[in-house]
């Protein structure tokens, strides 16, 4: 609805006195209103788009990438053109239907098709035997427990995606030293794949559908070491995500940023977690709005621990689920600073623990007792955290990602290859 009438408010309440807001209201807010509903609004325009197979421009490198950056096609990067050959070679990867619809993208309600996902690995430089984890990863950009529609909100969170399974080591992830950081083609292409997927499928574009204060732009794809699970006896994540270890798989999450965790000394899991603890604590506060009822105990954060980390953890004959219990028991506030931060920093008008608790919409756990010093943790349950191994096997380094609540839930989907996936994979040029 391009023409719908909007009154706006001046500025931003959260930063104006309850007078200043008033003034604002009724100085400027309700004479439009009243303008708009008294008067016709100008006709909206439809725009067609071009069908899915049509050559919307000819030129050399140069000329094609002028024009897709100036029709906001692009990311900003020299892109790929995308000519039907190249995107052919792509569905070679694939045993589905070109025109096949992976699901309706809000908010524009765009359909998702596999003959898309080949466009767009095209521009992003991705190799043509990247197509079946392409698809994979819109299947769950399409999953409403994913939430497409809110990639576009103002704290910017940006979507990680997580490989699982034997596609790693054949397709050449890094999931070694350097993991996150760009360099390596597959971590780096997919990951610049589903950006420009929201751009030019799902719409969200800077200045206008993505209303991000600060972004963070595309993460490079993060696999997990899968060698170092199999040796310590812990599950990979796609077992937590409820597929097969002998699955390919890809998860995807959204997080409204991160940090390293550097030198986490200690050679017992006693001395290792409490800093890991406390810098989970300290990557999530805002973020606590998605563990009451606003966001039912959708909050999931995730732990990235590089591989000698996990090994001294396991050494001592700590789990997987060992490490979330410990995190859920000590990665705690005070209820009154819980509280604090939903009623005077974040405005939210659920902030009470006991009410929540009394009306059945957070477990009991978070109202114990009255006592306003009392511990309470950031998420529902211990299974509520995500860990994963990869980095530097060398180096005693973390990661923390403040998840975004149900703005951004983890979803996973298996990577379904071709059924002659060995042979093309011998027969691909590199």
């Amino acid at each position: 609805m391009p023409k719908i009438p909007k009154a706006m408010v001046p500025g931003h309440v959260g930063t104006k006195s309850k007078e200043e807001l008033r003034a604002c209201v009724l100085g400027v807010t309700l004479d439009r209103v009243i303008e708009n509903l008294t008067s016709r609004p100008d006709t909206g325009t439809e725009h067609a788009e071009p069908g899915a197979r049509d050559v919307i421009f000819k030129g050399d490198f140069k000329a094609v990438n002028k024009y897709f950056y100036e029709n906001e096609l692009g990311d900003g990067l020299p892109i790929v053109p995308p000519t039907r050959e190249e995107i052919e070679s792509f569905l070679r990867f694939t045993d589905r239907d070109a025109d096949e619809v992976l699901g309706i993208l809000p908010a524009h309600n765009r359909a998702a098709t596999i003959w898309s996902v080949a466009v767009n690995g095209v521009m992003a430089g991705c190799r043509p035997q990247y197509m079946p984890i392409l698809v994979a990863a819109v299947e769950a950009m399409a999953d409403p427990g994913y939430g497409v529609e809110h990639s576009g909100n103002t704290p910017g969170g940006e979507t990680l995606l997580i490989v699982n399974g034997p596609i790693i080591k054949q397709l050449g992830f890094n999931y070694t030293q350097g993991a996150l950081r760009d360099g390596f083609l597959p971590n780096t292409s997919i990951g610049r794949f589903w950006r420009l997927y929201l751009r030019n499928v799902a719409a969200f574009l800077p200045h206008k559908t993505d209303k991000a204060t600060y972004g963070n732009t595309w993460r490079v794809v993060l696999a997990e070491n899968e060698d170092v699970l199999a040796k310590i006896g812990w599950e990979p994540n796609n077992i937590e995500m409820g597929f097969e270890a002998s699955d390919n798989t890809v998860t995807v999450a959204r997080y409204t940023g991160g940090s390293t965790v550097a030198a986490v000394s200690g050679n017992t899991p006693e001395m290792l977690l409490p800093y890991l603890t406390e810098q989970v604590l300290k990557h999530h506060s805002w973020h606590l709005i998605f563990t009451t009822s606003l966001g039912a105990g959708s909050l999931r954060p995730l732990l990235v621990i590089s591989p000698i980390l996990a090994e001294t953890i396991a050494r001592a004959g700590w789990s997987k689920a060992d490490v979330k219990r410990y995190l859920f028991e000590h990665a705690r506030f005070p209820a009154w600073e819980f509280e604090r931060y939903l009623r005077d920093w974040t405005i939210r008008g659920v902030w009470n623990l006991a009410e929540e608790v009394r009306l059945g919409r957070m477990p009991k756990l978070f109202y114990e007792s009255d006592d306003p010093n009392r511990m309470v943790p950031i998420v529902w349950k211990p299974e509520d955290y995500m860990i994963a191994v990869s980095g530097d096997p060398l180096r005693n380094n973390a990661y923390v990602f403040a998840n975004n609540g149900f703005i951004g839930y983890p979803v996973g989907k298996k990577i379904e290859v071709p059924k002659d996936w060995d042979q093309k994979l011998a027969e691909a040029e590199w």
